[in-house]
């Protein structure tokens, strides 16, 4: 079962025409994340003056990633950032919220394995991805 594969039954979707958009999501989330003023550290902020502070937080510990919604998604990225990737990855703004819900826990948590947000606050692709795969064949198994 190759990445996408196992992305598209993480995100509960059918790889046969999804992977394309699967794989431009995470790239999408990357790429926002490291465009953010102080890369992932600035996300992590965005996200406590939004009122999702804690949810962040265990998204970079070691613990149990707490859930989001894609309303509070929203809400702390903002309608603009939401357009933007929903555009950039050709999918409609809530359809890009909801599957932006599932991904970003992972992608986020994939990218400090520590526990601790990179001194750069920059996200390494390879990283991730990699990360991601492993995770993906675990929940596939489900």
């Amino acid at each position: 079962m190759s990445l996408l594969d196992s992305l598209g039954s993480l995100l509960g979707q059918s790889s046969s025409g999804g992977g394309g958009a699967q794989q431009a999501l995470i790239a999408a989330a990357l790429e926002y994340v490291n465009n953010q003023p102080g890369g992932l550290m600035g996300l992590v902020q965005k996200f406590e003056q939004g009122g999702a502070g804690g949810i962040i937080q265990s998204w970079i510990s070691n613990g149990e990633n707490q859930p989001i919604s894609s309303s509070q998604l929203q809400n702390v990225l903002g309608s603009d950032a939401v357009s933007g990737l929903a555009q950039k990855v050709g999918m409609q703004p809530d359809q890009i919220s909801g599957l932006l819900a599932q991904v970003l826990p992972h992608v986020v948590n994939a990218a400090t394995p520590e526990g601790e947000v990179p001194a750069e606050g920059k996200l390494n692709a390879d990283t991730v991805l990699g990360t991601l795969g492993g995770l993906a064949s675990l929940f596939g198994k489900a």
